[in-house]
């Protein structure tokens, strides 16, 4: 999937899973319903770390692309030393390590570490990298035709005003962990974005190794996936026009579900 699409999608899944406690009784405080499907719709971004040429490669300058060389190469490398004799030679790390369901816990529960560690500065920082790449994502064109310097403002901006929401009594620093782990949940959206990225993946002609290390099949990065005739090309129209629109409803119908207004 591209860009916008994989950043749909993790809002869309974050939203579901608030109408979902709503459901149960145990509705989200609504800045918690927000921020955590911004920080979803950039999580669902941040598996292609491992591609230069990914959204995430631009959205924060030298540093990010710098950074992607690094996931590359650390992931083709992993990719070489656990692969069996079934899985195909590669020329690079893209979907592999950083698109399987490890990566997204590991990241998830970095996440949640750091947030819980290092208190309000922790939580800026998560949330100012999340809500950059929501922006990259979501308003991809508006990003693209501004400057970086004007995103990473808003993603600041957005940040700083967000963490001072979530500050107040009631409007969820402590949800679903006690005060005493405030924050902590703040990993949940990062890996849920992750996985409903690799699941995106999974939808298209390639695949995703989302089960790696579980061998299936004889190989350790068995490219998990639908029956190949309903798999389609990332970019193609039935990304475009077909689940991209499905995102938008899903995400609006679970968004008004989890705020009591169905």
């Amino acid at each position: 999937m591209m860009g916008p699409a994989h950043s749909l999608s993790g809002a869309a899944a974050w939203l579901g899973v608030g109408a979902a406690t709503a459901a149960a009784g145990h509705p989200m405080p609504w800045p918690v319903l927000v921020v955590g499907a911004l920080i979803c719709a950039g999580a669902a971004l941040a598996p292609d770390l491992d591609h230069k040429s990914a959204t995430i490669s631009r959205a924060f300058g030298p540093l990010s692309r710098g950074v992607c060389e690094v996931v590359d190469k650390l992931s083709y490398s992993v990719y070489k030393s656990t692969r069996s004799r079934k899985d195909a030679r590669r020329s690079g790390g893209h979907r592999t390590l950083t698109h399987t369901w490890l990566w997204a816990v590991l990241i998830g529960v970095g996440s949640s570490v750091l947030a819980a560690a290092t208190d309000r500065w922790g939580v800026l920082v998560l949330l100012f990298v999340h809500l950059v790449l929501a922006v990259e994502g979501l308003l991809w064109r508006a990003a693209r035709m501004s400057s970086d310097i004007l995103v990473w403002l808003l993603g600041a901006t957005s940040a700083w005003i967000l963490a001072g929401v979530l500050d107040q009594p009631g409007n969820g620093a402590d949800w679903l962990f006690g005060p005493e782990y405030a924050y902590v949940w703040l990993g949940l959206p990062v890996v849920l974005g992750a996985l409903v990225h690799d699941i995106g993946d999974a939808l298209t002609v390639s695949g995703c190794p989302i089960l790696w290390p579980l061998p299936i099949a004889g190989k350790r990065w068995y490219p998990v996936g639908p029956p190949k005739v309903m798999r389609f090309r990332a970019g193609s129209w039935v990304e475009l026009k077909v689940l991209m629109p499905a995102f938008m409803l899903l995400g609006g119908f679970g968004g008004a579900s989890a705020l009591g207004f169905i």
